[in-house]
């Protein structure tokens, strides 16, 4: 009687704590899995066969890879193989224009076949029958050479596995002067067949992103037939690939065929003939496979409390986690002496805010984790980085100095404005994103200008645009901050400080999401007619306005789900609070330690 599942006769139960680490692999090589993982769920997408060439009829479309989304279990490195696409098949009627076999790609030894090739124009003395190729999803038919009889697509899900791995292709036709080729198989459904004039579209792929997210080009849809080609002159209708990389088909010459989109597993494009020379139409090409990889957290079944401690001890029994969106935003810098704006302070988030600036959820599990609000920078300093778990958001970087030196700007999250320099030159402008990090933290700030009656500095930049530059009038605005509702209002943080200006109007607004202002003087700090720069608002990471003036403090939020609970302390750092629609969320404006239950 088995002691590993708590005295029940069957299955052994494994356990597994892989943090549901997720790997996306477009090139062959070999995946590394986290040490507790014992159980991963893939979906393997082997290459798209190639679409079929012709001469002066119709080829059939590309089969998609085969796609198989199933749990296997594995443990430590284990090696991935990606399938490459099919080759197009060649510009004539006989047997090299039949498309190519697309290869199949594995994860540990778990294969999913290549697609099948689209069939040539079939018929007496063709050289082959028309009939497209079997695979992971098979290839449409060729049109018949003669007559008004179909020639069939190749079968799909072979060799066959369950669930089955993709559908037949479509049939392929001529009748009288009209020839249309099938659809090729797809991993969601059958190739269509040609009609005559109509060609047939390939097969639809399937979407996968509720498992694995938005994926590439085809948002997570993979594994499309490629579209037949068609020959009907003056009538002929180009046919679409099917949804998930599979290419269109052709007609004519040049006949418009496409390929299918590389690490779709999409099946290329079928030709289809001009109806004058040159006669022969090349096919297009499959696209290759891909492999994706998430590590599992899991522990089903029974068990007895000896195999649950083993299991701990060994570090694959899974933890509770929970996905957790944030928002880290660095201390904004301060502005040059009477210079460029202070650099906001560097921005990343998660779930909330524009989507390009969006990075992925954290996983997370209970206990203590430390947090840390960057100040400021004061005078004309750097702000100070903010953190929480593996999330970072630089300083913003200082403006340059208009009176003293150096004029440059300096480096940060947002880069600080730069200052011309006492000889008409200008300084350089801070880089942003800096360290860098993917989506980008920050931009950089802008340049000084120094007309001969005196100087303007550039703006500090923002989380979604550059400094501005100084001109010969004005100086340089702050770069825009970036819109964020995870706390449920709509706020701006991290805008870049305004440049400053000497003894003439022209002092630049601040950034939105908390730049100050530039200020305005007429020879030095205090003297008639200054307008004092503004500093960056507290708790927005805003850069400082050219003056100087100090650079706004920084935040980190973390949004949960309903069934989190936060505490945080000290309690005037924290405000936890509750979403109307459920979410838990914790606010730090001061560093602090955040406790997840």
């Amino acid at each position: 009687m088995p002691r590993t599942n708590g005295g029940i006769i069957g299955k052994i139960n494994l356990s597994s704590f892989g943090k549901c680490t997720q790997t996306d692999k477009t090139s062959s090589g070999c995946v590394s899995l986290q040490p507790g993982t014992r159980v991963v769920k893939t979906v393997i997408i082997g290459g798209g066969g190639g679409g079929a060439g012709t001469g002066n009829a119709a080829g059939g479309g590309g089969g998609a890879g085969g796609l198989r989304n199933i749990e296997l279990n594995a443990c430590g490195t284990v090696p991935v193989v990606i399938g490459a696409g099919g080759a197009a098949g060649g510009a004539c009627a006989g047997a090299p224009g039949r498309g190519g076999q697309g290869c199949s790609s594995s994860f540990n030894g778990t294969t999913s076949a290549g697609g099948g090739g689209g069939g040539c124009r079939g018929g007496t003395g063709s050289g082959e029958p028309g009939i497209g190729g079997t695979g992971g999803s098979g290839g449409g038919g060729g049109s018949s050479g003669a007559g008004c009889g179909p020639k069939v697509g190749g079968a799909g899900n072979t060799p066959p596995v369950s669930p089955p791995q993709g559908n037949a292709g479509g049939n392929g036709i001529t009748c009288g002067t009209n020839a249309s080729g099938g659809g090729g198989g797809g991993a969601g459904a059958v190739g269509t067949n040609g009609s005559a004039p109509q060609a047939g579209p390939g097969g639809a792929g399937l979407d996968v992103s509720p498992d694995y997210g938005n994926i590439g080009p085809t948002c997570s849809v993979f594994a499309g037939g490629g579209g037949g080609g068609a020959y009907a002159p003056g009538s002929a209708t180009v046919s679409a690939g099917g949804p998930g990389g599979g290419g269109k088909g052709g007609k004519g010459s040049p006949s418009g065929v496409v390929a299918g989109t590389v690490n779709t597993g999409g099946g290329g494009g079928g030709a289809g003939g001009p109806g004058s020379s040159p006669y022969n139409t090349p096919g297009s090409a499959g696209g290759s496979g891909r492999v994706i990889i998430k590590e599992l957290s899991k522990a089903s079944g029974v068990w007895n409390l000896k195999s649950q401690l083993r299991a701990i001890q060994q570090g694959t029994w899974p933890k509770l986690l929970y996905e957790l969106n944030y928002l880290v935003v660095g201390g904004g810098a301060g502005g040059g002496n009477i210079g460029g704006g202070g650099g906001a302070g560097g921005y990343r988030a998660s779930g909330f805010g524009p989507s390009p600036l969006r990075g992925c959820a954290l996983e997370l599990g209970t206990g203590d984790y430390t947090i840390t609000v960057g100040a400021g920078g004061t005078g004309t300093n750097n702000g100070n980085a903010s953190t929480f778990s593996t999330i970072t958001s630089a300083g913003g970087g200082k403006g340059g100095n208009a009176s003293g030196s150096p004029s440059n700007g300096s480096a940060g999250g947002s880069g600080g404005g730069a200052s011309p320099c006492g000889n008409g030159t200008t300084g350089t402008a801070g880089a942003g994103n800096t360290p860098p990090v993917s989506p980008s933290q920050g931009n950089a700030g802008g340049i000084g200008n120094h007309p001969p009656d005196r100087r303007r500095s550039g703006g500090g930049g923002g989380a979604t645009a550059v400094g501005s530059n100084a001109t010969s009038s004005n100086a340089g605005a702050g770069g825009a901050g970036a819109p964020n509702t995870i706390l449920g209002p709509d706020t701006s943080y991290a805008g870049g400080g305004g440049g400053g200006v000497q003894a003439h109007p022209g002092n630049a607004s601040g950034g939105a999401g908390g730049g100050g202002a530039g200020g305005r003087y007429c020879q030095v700090p205090g003297g008639s007619g200054n307008v004092g720069a503004v500093a960056g608002t507290v708790n927005t990471g805003g850069g400082g306005g050219g003056g100087p003036a100090n650079g706004g403090s920084g935040i980190v939020v973390v949004r949960g789900p309903s069934a989190v609970t936060f505490a945080g302390s000290p309690c005037d750092a924290f405000t936890g609070s509750t979403h109307p629609g459920g979410d838990k969320i914790a606010k730090f404006t001061a560093s602090g330690t955040l406790t997840i239950s």
